[in-house]
C-alpha cells in the first residue's frame, strides 16, 4: 500500500524525504532507548517536530526542482545570450573583447552570492551563537556581512574562471596558501570561527542557486564542458569567507589599536 501511495506524483518528494530521514530517526531513537535506556521526553512534540521536518524538507526539495534550479540556469542563459552580450550569431566574436563582455555575469554572480548568504539560516545561527559566546564582541551583522562579501567575491571569481577556462586548482591552491599565511597574523580568537564560516555558507539557500549558475554558465558558453567547468563554484564560496572574516577581525583589531593610541593617557592624581 505504501508503494502504491508513493507512486502518486505529488507524494514522491515526501516519500523520498521519509527514506532520507528514517536512518536519522533510527539512530536517535536507538541510542535513546537501547544505549541511554530512557524514555523520550515530550514524545508528542518530538513526533510533531519530525512531521514538520519531513514536510519542510519535501517542500524545499520540490521548490529546488521547480524554482531555484531552473531560475539559476535561466539567468545564466539570458546573461550569456549573444544578443545580450553584443556577439555575433555564432556567439564567438565578442564586440567588447573576450571576458570583458561578460561584466553583467560577474555582477550577477556577486549579487546572488551576497544575497543568498545574507539569507542563509545556518549562517544566522552561527552568528547569533558567536555573538552570545563573545559577549557581543562579534557583531551578528558584522559577521554576516563579512561572510557574504567573501561568498560574493568567490562566486564572481568562480564565474570568471568558468568564462576564461582557467584551471580550478590554480585558484583554490593560491587561496588556501593565502589563508594559511593570513592565519598567522589574524587574531587567534577569530580563526576557528572564520574556518567554520566557510562551511556554513554552503547550505540550503546558497548551494542550489550557485550550482545552477555554474552549470548554466558552462552549458551556455561555447567551448565549456558542464562536467569539467560547471562545478567548483561551491569551493570558491567556502574559501573566500575565511579570508574576509579574518580580514574583518584584523581590521577591527587595527582600528581598536589606532583608537587607543589616539586617546590621551589617563592621569593618576
Amino acid at each position: 500500500m505504501i508503494e502504491s501511495i508513493c507512486t502518486v506524483d505529488r507524494l514522491v518528494p515526501i516519500c523520498a524525504t521519509v527514506d532520507d530521514v528514517l536512518p536519522i530517526i533510527g539512530i536517535l531513537v536507538g541510542f535513546q532507548v537501547l544505549v541511554l535506556r530512557r524514555r523520550i521526553a515530550n514524545l508528542g512534540r518530538v513526533l510533531l517536530g519530525f512531521v514538520l521536518v519531513l514536510l519542510g524538507l519535501a517542500f524545499f526539495i520540490e521548490g529546488l526542482e521547480r524554482a531555484l534550479f531552473p531560475l539559476g540556469k535561466l539567468m545564466a542563459e539570458q546573461l550569456t545570450a549573444p544578443e545580450f552580450l553584443g556577439l555575433d550569431a555564432a556567439g564567438t566574436a565578442p564586440v567588447a573583447g573576450d571576458w570583458h563582455a561578460y561584466l553583467w555575469v560577474y555582477l550577477f554572480a556577486f549579487a546572488i552570492g551576497f544575497a543568498t548568504t545574507i539569507a542563509e539560516p545556518s549562517l544566522i545561527a552561527v552568528a547569533i551563537k558567536a555573538n552570545e559566546v563573545s559577549a557581543g564582541a562579534v557583531a551578528i551583522w558584522g559577521l554576516r556581512i563579512a561572510v557574504a562579501i567573501g561568498v560574493a567575491i568567490g562566486i564572481a571569481l568562480g564565474a570568471y574562471r568558468i568564462i576564461s577556462g582557467t584551471p580550478l586548482h590554480y585558484y583554490i591552491i593560491s587561496g588556501y596558501v593565502f589563508v594559511v599565511i593570513q592565519t598567522a597574523f589574524a587574531p587567534k580568537s577569530i580563526v576557528a570561527l572564520a574556518y567554520d564560516s566557510g562551511g556554513v555558507t554552503t547550505s540550503t539557500v546558497t548551494v542550489p542557486l550557485v550550482a545552477a549558475l555554474g552549470l548554466g554558465l558552462s552549458s551556455s558558453i561555447p567551448g565549456r564542458n558542464p562536467l569539467l567547468d560547471g562545478f567548483g563554484l561551491i569551493a570558491f564560496a567556502s574559501l573566500f569567507p575565511m579570508i574576509t572574516v579574518m580580514g574583518y577581525a584584523q581590521l577591527g583589531a587595527w582600528y581598536a589599536g589606532r583608537r587607543s593610541r589616539r586617546l590621551p593617557p589617563v592621569r593618576e592624581d
